[in-house]
């Protein structure tokens, strides 16, 4: 650990310069990895797809039925506020234009 805590106006005046020049793209390490061929990328996908299935967790009937209940539910309020909105402006706009 640090014996010593910098106050901000001493580590505003901390040199943050680089040591060295940044490296041109030429310069940079190539990644050489082999990629797999077209039947290996296929089985590779399905094999990642069956592993990531395997940690799912899929909910009971009740915690499905609660959510079916509660999609309806939400549903049919949204259905009702824009229906009563639907019959005000159109009352509303009977008055202005009538």
């Amino acid at each position: 650990m640090a014996d010593h805590v910098a106050s901000d106006a001493e580590s505003s005046r901390r040199d943050r310069t680089k040591t060295s020049a940044t490296r041109k793209r030429d310069a940079a390490v190539k990644d050489k990895a082999k990629k797999p061929g077209f039947f290996a990328g296929i089985f590779l996908f399905f094999k990642q797809v069956i592993d990531e299935m395997k940690k799912v967790t899929y909910p009971t009937g009740s915690e499905t039925w609660t959510y079916f209940v509660v999609v309806v539910v939400f549903v049919a309020a949204i259905m009702l506020f824009a229906g009563l909105l639907d019959f005000g402006f159109g009352k509303l706009s009977a008055l202005v234009f009538g």
